[in-house]
């Protein structure tokens, strides 16, 4: 398996965290995603977040007044793993003060988290937490299938996806109207966009009915323009009985045996392939081709973590302990260049701010003989390959930031309160 993990030491990571933290963490844009222009009120008060300490200490409850005490608490208490929670009815510091019954979850993003150990039936490179180029093309697929549900069909504008930093990505659906949703919307939303259903038993874990859901007809598109490449010919599914098998599971019995029979006199995955393809189009349910399809690539969620409030899911740059990658956020417009083994990880950032730190020392001290001002430490990570995540993740706060201007002057012109 291809990985950047071999150049990454987690024995470094105790050195690596409090200079992550005091210089690389984007501190500034951080609050001012979650604060959401201090509209309403106590809104980044209210915010639970979790630290997890090293040595697995878990701390839940916290919260901040502002944006400096969330610094000096993440600089002091150096956490290994930063989680978000939801927003609460009071301070979730002071929940354990409050009158009984009245601390409850108000409002959360809508999260969704796709995890590659999901999909360990239908791909053969990897297994458990391992990755490799060829099945990240399944998360490449399930964030285009996502995303454009979330646009097109519930009109959803702020949707920031974040690479997990090992096998999987997040989405945080950051609009209002999802950050209201109560428990019973944020299900039935989950509930519409999964379509692979039955767990590890099921055989069969997807069922069409006709005519197909204009969005899974969507969702099938998307997988079509990736299938032959990434099924058939890199997971190479109809490459031995092993794996010729699972798919003919999927097939109607009267169609079965046949396919068994000429699938041993062929040669390969792709004749195979043209051979299913032929047979299915021929019978009276055209839906069998489509659900080995959706079976095979499409996206599975974890729907407990959309549909809890209170849920709390992995904060974006945080660094992932085992492989030491950062939780970076990912350019929708260019997925199919993103690549999860050249994400950075802390100590490679760590070098790159050292040699340019020395850089900067040498050449102002060759200049003026004085040492360089440490104010521009707040410039830190321009000088290293976390400027270009940062940059995404300020597109998208300046897009919901233009977004809340623009409702803010229409309430205006209608005369409403804000």
């Amino acid at each position: 398996m291809a990985s950047s993990e071999s150049q990454y030491d987690a024995a470094e990571l105790p050195d690596l965290l409090p200079i992550y933290y005091r210089r690389l963490f984007p501190f500034p844009q951080y609050f001012r995603w979650l604060n959401y222009g201090g509209v309403p009120k106590n809104y980044f008060q209210n915010r639970e977040f979790s630290f997890t300490l090293k040595d697995d200490i878990y701390v839940r409850y916290l919260s901040f007044n502002n944006q400096n005490e969330l610094e000096k608490e993440i600089q002091k208490m150096v956490p290994y793993k930063i989680d978000i929670g939801a927003v609460y009815s009071n301070k979730p510091s002071q929940h354990n003060s409050v009158k009984s019954g009245t601390f409850h979850a108000e409002y959360k993003e809508l999260v969704f988290d796709i995890d590659m150990t999901d999909y360990d039936d239908v791909r053969t490179c990897c297994s458990s937490a391992d990755i490799c180029h060829k099945c990240w093309t399944l998360m490449t697929i399930a964030i285009k299938i996502l995303d454009r549900a979330l646009g097109e069909d519930f009109g959803f504008q702020h949707r920031l996806w974040i690479y997990s930093g090992r096998r999987g990505v997040h989405c945080w659906v950051c609009d209002e109207n999802a950050r209201n949703l109560s428990q019973a919307a944020r299900s039935a939303v989950a509930e519409y966009l999964s379509v692979v259903k039955g767990g590890t038993d099921a055989i069969k874990k997807v069922h069409l009915t006709n005519p197909i859901h204009p969005s899974i007809q969507q969702a099938i598109t998307v997988i079509d323009s990736y299938f032959e490449d990434y099924a058939v010919n890199g997971q190479d599914i109809f490459g031995s009985k092993e794996t010729w098998q699972k798919v003919l599971a999927l097939v109607p019995d009267e169609f079965r045996e046949g396919l068994q029979i000429d699938f041993v006199k062929m040669r390969n995955s792709a004749e195979r392939w043209k051979l299913i393809q032929r047979t299915l189009t021929r019978s009276v349910n055209a839906n069998h081709l489509a659900e080995i399809k959706l079976q095979y690539c499409y996206p599975r969620l974890d729907v407990n973590v959309s549909k809890g409030i209170n849920h709390l899911l992995k904060s974006p740059f945080s660094v992932h302990p085992k492989t030491g990658r950062i939780s970076v956020p990912m350019d929708v417009k260019n997925l199919d260049k993103f690549d999860p083994f050249s994400v950075p990880t802390i100590s490679s950032l760590c070098k790159e701010l050292d040699r340019k730190t020395k850089e900067e020392q040498e050449n102002t001290s060759a200049e003026s003989g004085e040492e360089p001002d440490m104010k521009r430490r707040t410039r830190d990570y321009k000088k290293t390959s976390l400027l270009g995540p940062i940059k995404i993740f300020e597109q998208f706060i300046e897009k919901m930031e233009q977004s809340r201007k623009g409702q803010l002057l229409k309430q205006s012109d209608r005369g409403g309160d804000f």
